[in-house]
């Protein structure tokens, strides 16, 4: 598919920009790693269907933790604005490119995956999904190539791509996909900074939920 647009590289792309994508984006800074946010997927990828409801509602909040979570929100959006976290609510994820085989597009530098938006496109090595069911994942890694039979999170792994804010059967609450966001935050950090975090790397927003 020709690029239409700029061309943009980070370490990292998130898709959502609610609570499970600001979250994950908070702990990627706390551990030095540049990432876009960037809204939800209209399209996962080539084929996929273009209706989103059943993403939409994996991130949709009970009752009984919607004023936790509309707090920690709360919280999250005001760090990503002290600490100038690049969230832009205004651009939608259309498409997911991996580039394991077409990677001389972008250049040698592109990166695994290529996100496309209506102003270009944004280059990673690590991509964070939300609002994606289980089902729906393990189609898009089929028809990568990916055997998920037995482990979906390894296969997504193997490929760069984490998942937040999302569960087996019933949608997560705030102080579980904190732990998920923390989870992979530290996973990515590892894989960016393979002989620990840099010492420019300090502190940052505790991603805790209250008791």
């Amino acid at each position: 598919m020709p690029v239409h647009g700029g061309i943009e590289r980070t370490a990292a792309v998130v898709i959502g920009t609610g609570l499970s994508g600001l979250a994950v984006a908070s702990e990627l800074q706390r551990h030095g790693v540049a990432s876009i946010v960037v809204e939800g997927l209209d399209l996962l990828g080539a084929g996929y269907p273009a209706n989103t409801s059943s993403l939409q509602r994996c991130d949709a909040a009970d009752a009984a933790s919607l004023q936790e979570r509309n707090e920690i929100l709360r919280h999250l959006r005001n760090y990503a604005t002290n600490h100038q976290l690049d969230v832009r609510n205004s651009i939608r994820a259309l498409q997911l490119d991996h580039l394991a085989a077409d990677a001389a597009d972008f250049g040698q530098a592109a990166g695994k995956w290529a996100v496309r938006t209506p102003g270009g496109v944004l280059l990673a090595d690590h991509l964070v999904l939300t609002r994606c069911a289980h089902s729906q994942l393990r189609r898009m890694l089929t028809e990568l190539g990916m055997a998920t039979r037995q482990n979906l999170m390894a296969a997504m792994h193997a490929l760069g791509m984490y998942l937040v804010g999302v569960g087996e059967l019933i949608t997560p609450s705030p102080k579980e996909v904190l732990r998920q966001a923390k989870a992979v935050g530290q996973a990515i950090s590892a894989k960016v900074y393979p002989d620990g975090l840099p010492a420019s790397v300090t502190g940052g927003l505790a991603l805790a939920a209250p008791a």
